[in-house]
């Protein structure tokens, strides 16, 4: 395999290459994760402007509530390429939601079959899927055959233990084009560490493309996981709280071997300022309240800046958050 050395780590050449998936050719192999009560259209708009072909999901959806006209998708040409992420666990439902989606724009339907709160899974949806494989199948059966776009699934090792290797096959001769597996079990949640080894056994298993998600959280984390895994490409979830330019910072290293220099105290303020009027605009006083989650990431591992931090937890109006914030600026300037 050819290869070139950047910083003393060898990329592997392929990830400068597209990848196919079905009928979609992507330009980058690093994604986005859906993230619920995250990925909406502010965020994903912060995220594509360093990541212009990477792959962004929108926020996973519920596809019952999608098909009673809850929140219906409105993808945007300047969002593409964009893919939507469906949980429930009625095959039927689950197709007819997928459909919508694809009338929408979607570029992929990603079936949900990974995430690990109550609130999913005592509905049977999410990982609780890992329990009932045969309704998995039969979903990913029920999607590929209603929608000419790529169906993709996004997976845990298991619910206990580890059962990824005979479902990822099953879900691959089912129809999945696609499949990213979070290397960690249904009942470690988000604690411990990702167990990347388990991807590579399943990327040795599958010819379909297989994506690695957990613990990318730094170029340096997604170099060495595609290292171990030969995985086909990385998506970033949780790593891009408080910092959305995270997959392009990637996607940049990945294909040109330059880092992107980290984010300080006053870009960081900076870009907290334009997320929550991003979110104002588009959300209104809704908005106002959910940037108060986005303005904690952004302050998260800054020790000095905790007062600030509670300050804008307790912000009750955009005025006062923004007074916040422009005076923290002002400072940094002043210090610069």
């Amino acid at each position: 395999m050819a290869e070139f050395a950047v910083a003393n780590r060898a990329i592997p050449a392929y990830l400068q290459t597209p990848l196919q998936v079905g009928s979609l050719t992507l330009h980058s192999r690093v994604l986005q994760s859906p993230l619920a009560g995250i990925s909406d259209r502010s965020f994903r708009q912060l995220v594509r402007r360093s990541a212009p072909q990477s792959l962004i999901f929108a926020e996973m959806a519920h596809a019952g509530l999608q098909l009673e006209g809850r929140d219906r998708w409105q993808f945007l040409p300047s969002e593409q390429p964009i893919g939507a992420q469906l949980f429930g666990h009625q095959p039927e439902v689950l197709a007819a939601a997928a459909q919508q989606a694809e009338a929408a724009g979607a570029v992929c339907i990603d079936l949900n079959m990974g995430c690990p709160v109550n609130k999913v899974t005592r509905k049977r949806g999410g990982s609780a899927l890992l329990q009932e494989p045969e309704l998995a199948i039969a979903i990913v059966q029920a999607v590929a055959a209603v929608v000419r776009i790529p169906v993709t699934v996004k997976t845990r090792l298991g619910w206990e233990q580890v059962t990824i290797l005979d479902f990822a096959r099953q879900l691959e001769d089912a129809g999945a084009q696609l499949l990213t597996l979070h290397a960690r079990s249904r009942s470690q949640g988000y604690s411990g560490q990702a167990d990347w080894r388990w991807i590579a056994r399943v990327k040795s298993l599958l010819s379909i493309p297989v994506i690695a998600n957990g613990d990318i959280n730094s170029p340096a984390d997604a170099i060495a996981c595609l290292q171990q895994t030969s995985a086909d490409g990385v998506m970033c979830g949780r790593g891009s709280l408080g910092n959305p330019g995270l997959v392009g910072a990637i996607d940049r290293y990945l294909q040109t071997g330059a880092l992107t220099p980290e984010l300080t105290l006053r870009d960081r303020l900076q870009l907290a300022r334009e997320h929550l009027l991003l979110l104002w605009e588009d959300k209104g006083v809704a908005g106002l309240l959910q940037a108060r989650k986005h303005l904690s990431w952004y302050l998260a591992d800054q020790p000095d800046h905790q007062d600030l931090r509670q300050q804008l937890l307790r912000s009750e109006n955009l005025s006062q958050s923004l007074d916040l914030l422009d005076a923290a600026i002002a400072t940094e300037n002043l210090l610069a």
